[in-house]
């Protein structure tokens, strides 16, 4: 009790217990500029074990020479009268008694005695050599993602988890069309089209609160948005890292549009996609071939007999219909030869490969194939996949080939319309069933058609075999699916495709 009425009544041996237990180096100086008490902390920083073996004229002589003559005009300004409620910040360099040099920060402040005059100085020193150090390594880590930035081939981009980019590579500047000063600290769905423009800060809160990983790690194929509009295809791969408490999302980004294989990679998937699917439709077009073919050799046959039959009659008459005759056989035969090469053509090499897939990537991948292009026809692309839908067990290319072949329909029906909208709708029917919807604001369908435009050689379009929505059915048949047309109230065609859900959960890789 003795010493708290003493710290109590006496500020010095307060002050001086306070010393005693503090971390950082405290000196007290007096007027006469010499030590007359220093922290516990201190003494240890400074490798000795009491005051009486400082350094004689310490703390100033355990100053540089070069910093000396500021620091002692320091402490001298510290004891100015004027400046008992002002502290003094300077930054001196250390000579420590073992030989060891320290850049240190130096604050002086002054103390009153109780006759409210100056008479000592409490200096702090704090080490900057950690700070200094830790400085050069975060302009060295600077340095290093700057040059990164300016050299990498690929284009990159570093997004924080409220999707506000960070760094945006050099590359990245040349192929999206913007400078990293306008495009930091802006919303990275800038770099997008609609419908994923809209949808991916709900992609971000979606993965922040589940974990679930729709692209990080996997890589995609997607849709890129330019500063002029214009929209491309894109190769990105995302990595994700942690700073402290903060998380942030790097994509690296190669445009396939730039690439000298592009367009065979995108024809040959598109070919990829076409050979599975023409593969299971074999079976319906065989059936269906005697009776397309039977059709042009049944006219043959009949201009050829009648010709024959008038050979008994006058043959100067009869000429103009020898001549109409021949053609029409001519023109015939060629249409037969024509079903038959494009038959040979469908049939190709091809195996099912059914997994199981998360629905909404199957889709999401299906559009970029086919949506591209449509953008630049004024077609506008939407997309609304509901969460519960789910997984299904299904070959990826035969459905990916119903997909691409049913939205390239809808974009060639759009062509002449005021209103061009293309929507791509996923629901959950029940448990058991998820739909695909395709719906667009074209021509429509006649309604004497509409029954018959999945059977083989039935087509809505001029020069059509007739193939592309047979080959459809069968496709989504052989999945134990359903697939039917139907009119958009708003004008045009829906396509409604059924699809049954899948039990497990996919694989890791997929």
């Amino acid at each position: 009790m003795h010493e708290t009425k003493g710290h109590g009544s006496n500020p010095r041996l307060a002050l001086e217990a306070v010393l005693s237990r503090l971390s950082n180096c405290f000196m007290i100086v007096d007027r006469n500029l010499q030590t007359i008490n220093c922290s516990v902390a201190g003494l240890r920083i400074l490798g000795l074990s009491s005051i009486a073996d400082l350094p004689h004229g310490a703390p100033g002589s355990c100053v540089a020479s070069s910093h000396r003559n500021m620091f002692q005009q320091a402490i001298l300004s510290a004891f100015d009268v004027h400046s008992r409620d002002e502290t003094l910040t300077i930054t001196v360099l250390l000579e420590l008694p073992d030989g060891r040099s320290k850049l240190a920060e130096c604050v002086l402040a002054p103390l009153t005695n109780p006759q409210g005059e100056i008479d000592t100085i409490l200096i702090s020193f704090q080490d900057m050599s950690a700070l200094e150090s830790a400085e050069n390594k975060l302009d060295q880590a600077n340095s290093i993602l700057k040059s990164i930035l300016t050299t990498i081939p690929d284009a990159m981009v570093v997004i924080d988890e409220a999707g506000l980019i960070s760094s945006f590579s050099t590359t990245a500047e040349k192929m999206f069309g913007y400078a990293q000063e306008e495009i930091i600290g802006k919303n990275v769905k800038i770099l997008m089209p609609e419908p994923y423009k809209a949808a991916h800060d709900g992609y971000m809160k979606r993965y922040l609160q589940t974990g679930e990983k729709r692209i990080i790690g996997i890589g995609r194929t997607v849709v890129g948005c330019r500063k002029d509009g214009t929209t491309f295809p894109l190769q990105l791969e995302v990595g994700e890292a942690k700073i402290g408490e903060e998380r942030y999302f790097t994509g690296f980004i190669i445009d396939l549009t730039e690439k000298n294989q592009t367009e065979a990679e995108l024809q040959s998937l598109q070919t990829d996609l076409a050979h599975a699917s023409r593969l299971s439709a074999v079976g319906t077009l065989a059936s269906a071939l005697a009776h397309e073919i039977n059709q042009p050799l049944t006219a043959i046959a009949n201009y050829l007999s009648a010709a024959r039959d008038m050979m008994d009659g006058d043959l100067a008459e009869n000429r103009e219909f020898f001549r109409e005759a021949l053609a029409e056989s001519v023109s015939e035969s060629l249409r037969a030869g024509t079903i038959v090469r494009r038959l040979r053509e469908f049939v190709s090499r091809g195996e099912i490969n059914r997994r199981v897939l998360s629905i909404a990537q199957v889709v999401e991948d299906a559009t970029v194939l086919g949506t591209i292009g449509a953008q630049e026809r004024g077609v506008e692309f939407s997309i609304d996949i509901a969460p519960d839908t789910n997984h299904v067990f299904v070959d990826r290319v035969q459905i990916q080939q119903v997909m691409v072949n049913l939205m390239r329909n809808a974009i060639e029906a759009m062509a002449d319309s005021a209103e061009k909208k293309l929507h791509i709708g996923v629901t959950s029917l029940d448990a058991e069933r998820v739909e695909i919807a395709v719906s667009d604001t074209g021509t429509g369908i006649d309604p004497e058609l509409r029954e018959h435009i999945f059977d083989p050689f039935a087509s809505t379009k001029g020069d059509g075999m007739g193939l592309g929505l047979s080959i459809c059915r069968t496709i989504i048949e052989s999945h134990g699916g359903t697939i039917r047309a139907e009119p958009n109230p708003g004008g045009g065609t829906i396509f409604r495709i059924t699809l049954e859900k899948a039990e497990e959960e996919p694989n890791d890789d997929q």
